[in-house]
């Protein structure tokens, strides 16, 4: 039985290794030289924020400073605010360049992100812009002055609809250091980003933080309404786009950054929290494959090895000692991708039994319904109350 369990074990990661769509390389990056164009298209940004005083500045500044040389605008969407949001985006950037808006009240179905970012759409259209494309960022990111130019670039050369960053995440804090590559190891472990750009696989994803999209495109898919519901808002975007015959291209950056900051373990417990059930579709089943996966691949090799001295099984501790070499050296990448030593990819099944932990208390979060709950709104699912995007501030 032991010996079983180590080859299934093994054979995860002979899988996860060599024909994961090399997920675990971190290959997929922006050009940093962009070639030059004739005439640069309009882009509109459209950033929706809500309680952000913290970061909102650098944000907005950092987007008022974009080298382009084509159209551009800013719309910051003020969702609700009480920390002064609004006034801080104002005075970091000229009103020639950023429009500032207050959303209406939260309808009925949506999320409060996504219906923000609806109404930076309207307003965009009130104003009389017609860009070509649109650039929702988060309010906590800092981009470099050729983000957007390296975007377009992208979208162009390469006949791509869509265009996303998943942005450097703050990684400088105990906790931060611990989770916070392992949260972009899985996620490039659940959404393979060259299967999310190959145009002949079904995987579609995108990250929230930055995402760059043909107007024309967005419009093609239905808008933003089909997903209104969706708490993870921006993978829903990049199924749809796909599924309505658009490109996808989903990369890792080397200069946007996420200002926020994880001090402690708390924020991180309640960022996983908030989706991991919503990732599971709220299926118990789905809940229980996914926690006996994660102690078969993650926890099960460094446990053959720890135990050997009991277990005397020389074999099933050498299979332990192949599968955590693999998960060991597939890590490494993205953990010197945030400037970290790579001894620190041994701890990556500590990572895992701690995200085990949150996917578990996301589920009874849900099942108590405090679900999904982010900046004073819940959210749940079909079957819950409160409903899909029927949430209370």
């Amino acid at each position: 039985m032991l010996e079983l369990v180590a080859a299934i074990s093994l054979a995860a990661w002979l899988y996860l290794f060599f024909a994961h769509h090399g997920f675990w390389h971190a290959d997929q990056r922006l050009p940093r030289d962009t070639r030059p164009m004739s005439a640069w298209p309009s882009v509109v940004a459209i950033v929706p924020a809500r309680n952000e005083a913290a970061g909102i500045e650098a944000c907005i500044r950092s987007l008022a400073a974009q080298r382009y040389d084509g159209s551009f605008r800013v719309i910051l969407v003020d969702d609700g605010s009480t920390d002064g949001t609004a006034d801080l985006a104002r005075s970091a950037a000229a009103p020639e360049r950023l429009s500032v808006m207050s959303a209406s009240p939260l309808a009925e179905g949506w999320t409060g992100k996504l219906w923000a970012m609806q109404a930076g759409l309207t307003r965009a259209a009130s104003d009389g812009l017609s860009p070509i494309y649109f650039w929702f960022t988060d309010a906590d990111i800092v981009h470099p002055p050729e983000t957007l130019s390296r975007l377009v670039g992208k979208s162009i050369h390469r006949h791509r609809d869509l265009v996303s960053l998943m942005v450097k995440l703050h990684c400088r804090h105990t906790w931060e250091r611990l989770l916070i590559p392992a949260f972009v190891y899985f996620f490039q472990m659940l959404y393979p980003f060259r299967a999310a750009n190959d145009d002949s696989s079904r995987i579609a994803a995108a990250a929230g933080g930055c995402i760059l999209i043909k107007r024309e495109t967005l419009l093609a898919a239905g808008g933003l309404a089909p997903i209104r519901g969706e708490i993870i808002d921006d993978c829903a975007l990049a199924r749809i786009v796909k599924r309505a015959g658009g490109r996808l291209w989903l990369g890792l950056s080397d200069g946007s950054a996420s200002v926020r900051e994880a001090i402690g373990l708390a924020p991180l417990w309640a960022m996983v929290r908030r989706t991991a059930f919503t990732q599971l579709k709220y299926s118990t089943p789905l809940l229980a494959g996914t926690v006996l996966g994660l102690v078969l691949i993650f926890f099960v090799p460094a446990l053959l090895i720890a135990a050997w001295p009991w277990h005397g099984d020389s074999g099933a501790a050498l299979t332990g000692v192949l599968a955590l070499l693999l998960m060991t050296l597939s890590y490494i990448p993205t953990v010197r991708d945030y400037g970290l030593a790579p001894w620190r990819a041994v701890l990556l099944p500590a990572a895992a039994a701690l995200y085990a932990a949150m996917t578990v208390a996301s589920a009874v979060a849900h099942w108590r319904r405090r679900g999904g709950a982010w900046k004073g709104r819940t959210y749940g699912d079909p079957g819950g109350d409160p409903g899909p995007g029927n949430s209370r501030r």
